[in-house]
């Protein structure tokens, strides 16, 4: 399943709850302000470092780099372009939007 994240995890709890549903094999995808998951360094770094160990996680590269953050992606997370979306919807059999 992928799962999408669009809001930031400093003003929202959807990153962790999405982190919660998301099983073994499963994908992430960070959009808009859900980005900022994606930062090193953070109060939720620790958690996104443990989700890697299960879960891919993805963010998507316009987003990151209109918040100015292209140089602050952590290690593990993987950017993807508009196509690369496109590709993740289509290799996964259910996507689960969280807002």
């Amino acid at each position: 399943m992928l799962h999408t994240v669009n809001k930031s995890p400093f003003d929202h709890n959807t990153f962790e709850t999405c982190l919660k549903f998301a099983r073994s094999g499963s994908a992430v995808l960070l959009i808009e302000d859900g980005v900022y998951a994606a930062v090193r360094d953070t109060a939720v770094s620790k958690q996104v470092q443990e989700a890697l160990k299960s879960v891919s996680i993805y963010a998507l590269k316009p987003d990151v780099e209109a918040r100015g953050m292209h140089d602050r992606v952590m290690d593990g997370v993987r950017l993807v372009d508009y196509g690369g979306f496109v590709d993740l919807v289509a290799e996964h059999n259910a996507v689960q939007s969280w807002f």
